[in-house]
């Protein structure tokens, strides 16, 4: 199964009425669950052996952000994956709190499976707080950034 198909699956998973989804073709598995604190666990296993407690730690760091009520327009995480502020360590961040970002601006990066995916601004707009620290991982749907439309 392709990355995009997975992007796709966990999007119509999420908006579906159902609690779990397990699908295996092949070597290929992914589970998907919900019913908890209102996130989903999502866990795929590729050919090779992959442990399972990066979802674990995704779905602690989704209950802590929701603790606080974010308010105002906020640009949410396409996919589950690691958060990126920056092309690489010793690089400054693609934004920071105040800079104004056009549309089709990179926000930050996203990797997931290891690839490396851009997320860019949908519409131009001041951004006022960024909600996750650099490295942590991030659910589907997770806030990123809350911004202000301009």
């Amino acid at each position: 199964m392709e990355f995009k198909d997975i992007k796709e699956l966990i999007r119509v998973f999420d908006k579906s009425d159902l609690n779990k989804l397990k699908i295996k073709d092949g070597e290929f598995e992914i589970s998907m669950q919900t019913g908890f604190d209102g996130g989903s666990i999502v866990t795929a296993a590729a050919p090779a052996v992959q442990a399972a407690p990066a979802p674990v730690a995704a779905t602690t760091s989704v209950t802590a952000e929701t603790a606080a009520p974010i308010t105002g327009d906020t640009i949410n995480s396409p996919m589950i994956g690691t958060f990126y502020a920056s092309p690489s360590p010793e690089s400054s961040a693609f934004v920071k709190v105040g800079d104004t970002v056009k549309a089709g601006q990179t926000l930050c990066i996203l990797e997931a499976m290891k690839i490396m995916n851009e997320v860019e601004a949908e519409f131009d707009c001041k951004i006022v707080k960024v909600l996750v620290e650099d490295s942590n991982p991030v659910e589907y749907d997770m806030p990123l950034f809350v911004v202000e439309k301009i």
